[in-house]
């Protein structure tokens, strides 16, 4: 009974924050007719807005993000082609960060550095749980094996970190960018902030969800060694 409970209370900590973006983004995803464009043409506006018209708008199947090396916003079908208010809300954070980058701010250079670090921290992390059985059989030290995990879980737990501390990044780009522009635009009826709130902050919390998923994956390996 102990270990049901408590493998639901982990995969509530690690499936929740999941789960609650999409559902929030799926909840407002509706579309509304009245609204003058769809998410993509209001990032190219937002853009241009702020004297932005260098960077680019694109159509994406990875999901949405501002990539601040190729300097383009990339936008989910649903987000770039959407008139809704989980379209407008995530094409405004997601200019959020483009205006970040354009302002040289510190909280995004970090971000950028830091994603960079997890996404190499990460990849080393898998190659090492692969080469540890290799490794543990031609070396025959048990000791060989024992770094080689602890580099693993390491690297790999590392990443999830990474995720987690950007979040500073991502609230700024959605309340402290997105909100503002939004209301004082006045790019969406009063009665939709509430909503707009939501979305933002799901948006926000992506890169948490990130961050679980992460270290799901760091207990997966464990697991697996463990029956090894």
């Amino acid at each position: 009974m102990h270990f049901v409970l408590l493998a639901l209370v982990v995969t509530a900590l690690l499936f929740g924050p999941q789960w609650w973006a999409r559902y929030t983004f799926a909840r407002h995803a509706k579309a509304r007719e009245e609204f003058p464009g769809t998410g993509g043409e209001l990032a190219r506006h937002l853009l241009d807005r702020f004297g932005l018209e260098s960077v680019a708008v694109e159509l994406t199947e990875r999901g949405d993000h501002y990539d601040p090396e190729a300097r383009v916003v990339r936008l989910s079908p649903a987000s770039h082609g959407g008139r809704s208010v989980t379209a407008v809300a995530v094409a405004a954070h997601e200019v959020g960060h483009a205006l970040q980058h354009h302002r040289g701010e510190p909280l995004l250079q970090w971000r950028t550095r830091l994603v960079r670090l997890a996404m190499v921290a990460e990849k080393a992390g898998a190659a090492a749980m692969v080469a540890l059985p290799v490794m543990t059989l031609l070396t025959r030290a048990p000791s060989t094996g024992a770094l080689m995990l602890l580099l693993g879980l390491l690297s790999m737990g590392t990443a999830a970190l990474v995720h987690l501390i950007t979040l500073p990044v991502e609230l700024d780009a959605s309340f402290g960018k997105a909100l503002p522009i939004l209301r004082e635009g006045r790019y969406l009826p009063a009665d939709d902030e509430p909503a707009v709130r939501q979305v933002l902050r799901a948006a926000a919390f992506t890169y948490v969800a990130a961050s679980l998923a992460g270290l799901l994956n760091v207990w997966r390996w464990l697991t697996l060694l463990r029956r090894r």
